[in-house]
């Protein structure tokens, strides 16, 4: 049995489809009600990472754990040692976790401290483990799909600057492969998309799918801090400004590991884009 957490978000929903459809048996764990898309044979269980209790019942007799701390789940909370000494006595042997590629490039990153301890957890809790530091996310477009929808325009800050921005799918898809294969215990791997991509680019690859023009508009560095203010802790604002705007030259370089773990390469922000045109139309 496999308890997969984060299962209705960009890479837990395609987790948990694509280790039904292998014939793996899935618990989708998740905050809310249950899910009215699961696959058939999938159980859902409605748990919380925030709170470690809850997770016990749900990880007896599990043999694999995916961990994905998402949201408010990166804030402080109870030590994640807890957590796999749970995982642990219940009987799981192999886990999972996906972190963040700023957990090597940026090591003092306020956003990842928590990821960081549960990194730390994870190395030292004497089960088989893997950890997948993701680089930014082709999902992040979805921020775009209103402009979009309503106006043709994307207004994303530094237009000119690229990042290998990785498919949750293609995430999804190399932590299906390390959850039920031998010979990832102890890697360590990180995953972005095959080729940097600027958010103007990003832009015509929306137009592209669309079959329409879709203006780019770029906001200075003030625009976009007033933007993530919105939504984003103070404290972590200037870390993303940063990332996006000045990247580090390791930020920006294309990893191999999707290639390594699945045996193909990662799919473009073009695919991305066509496979979820509907959020923009």
């Amino acid at each position: 049995m496999i308890v997969v957490t984060g299962s209705t978000g960009n890479v837990g929903r395609p987790l948990v489809a694509s280790l039904a459809a292998a014939g793996a048996k899935v618990v989708a764990v998740s905050r809310r009600e249950t899910p009215t898309d699961l696959p058939d044979g999938v159980t859902h269980a409605r748990a919380d990472l925030a709170d470690f209790e809850s997770l016990r019942p749900v990880l007896d007799g599990a043999e694999a754990l995916f961990l994905l701390l998402a949201g408010e789940l990166n804030g402080p909370g109870e030590s994640a040692d807890v957590l796999l000494a749970t995982a642990r006595d219940a009987g799981v042997t192999r886990v999972v976790l996906l972190s963040s590629q700023i957990n090597e490039t940026r090591p003092e990153a306020l956003s990842h401290v928590r990821l960081r301890e549960f990194e730390a957890a994870v190395r030292n809790s004497g089960l088989q483990y893997t950890i997948l530091r993701a680089g930014g996310f082709a999902s992040n477009a979805y921020a775009w799909a209103e402009s979009v929808r309503e106006r043709r325009t994307v207004f994303a800050p530094f237009g000119d600057v690229a990042l290998p921005v990785v498919d949750p799918s293609d995430i999804a898809a190399a932590a299906g492969a390390v959850l039920c294969e031998d010979g990832h215990h102890g890697r360590t791997y990180v995953l972005t998309g095959p080729e940097p991509i600027t958010p103007r680019d990003q832009a015509e690859s929306l137009a592209t799918a669309l079959g329409e023009p879709v203006a780019f508009v770029e906001l200075t560095r003030s625009q976009a801090r007033d933007h993530l203010s919105r939504f984003m802790p103070e404290a972590v604002i200037n870390g993303t400004l940063d990332i996006l705007g000045r990247p580090l030259p390791q930020e920006q370089q294309v990893s191999p590991d999707i290639r390594r773990i699945l045996g193909r390469p990662a799919r473009p922000f073009s695919a991305w884009a066509t496979a979820n045109l509907p959020a923009f139309r």
